[in-house]
């Protein structure tokens, strides 16, 4: 009994750590000659779990060198293949400045792949928090709405979505026959009893 427990654990521990996983940000100027990107951050995650995502490691970029720009470029990117894995994200260089704290922010879908990352510098407020380092945020992408079966879509020329049609009123619905009644009514004799 006790090696099923104990088997039944070492399953339960690498699943667990099999749906961890991580990340490399890569981080690069935006220039017309640009070095190559370098590593900025890495990330690891749960997609299940998306608010225990932790930042594993994270190198500040060298601010001297990135006085010719204004800009940088944040994603994923393959060194080997040297091309970006994810939509990449411009951010500013004062992102990293004094007094904020940089955030990254990863956006996987469901499964767990990573579809883009962006950088946010956060400001610092030394009365609500100690914790100045960089923090990780993980966004999973949601399934979108459904479409209703057999219920065509009506579009304006624009292409955009009707707005229903509310109900109408009883008195905008027979006006028209409150009208008849009203001229038969005043125009029809009445009977002088004679």
């Amino acid at each position: 009994m006790k090696l099923s427990s104990i088997l039944s654990s070492l399953a339960l521990a690498t699943l667990a750590s099999a749906a961890e996983r991580t990340a490399a940000i890569y981080i690069q100027p935006v220039l017309s000659s640009a070095p190559a990107p370098a590593l900025l951050a890495e990330i690891t995650y749960d997609p299940y779990l998306p608010s225990e995502a932790s930042v594993s490691s994270f190198e500040f970029p060298d601010l001297e060198s990135l006085q010719a720009t204004k800009n940088f470029r944040v994603g994923v990117y393959s060194p080997s293949s040297r091309t970006w894995e994810s939509s990449a994200s411009i951010a500013s260089v004062a992102n990293f400045g004094k007094g904020y704290s940089p955030h990254i922010i990863l956006s996987v879908d469901q499964s767990g792949d990573v579809q883009g990352a962006a950088l946010k510098g956060v400001r610092i407020d030394a009365g609500q928090t100690r914790d100045f380092g960089p923090k990780a945020v993980i966004r999973v992408a949601e399934k979108g709405e459904q479409v209703s079966l057999n219920k065509p879509v009506k579009l304006t020329p624009e292409g955009k979505l009707k707005d229903e049609q509310q109900e109408k009123t009883f008195l905008q619905k027979y006006w028209w026959l409150i009208g008849i009644v009203m001229v038969l009514t005043l125009t029809g004799g009445g009977g002088d009893g004679k």
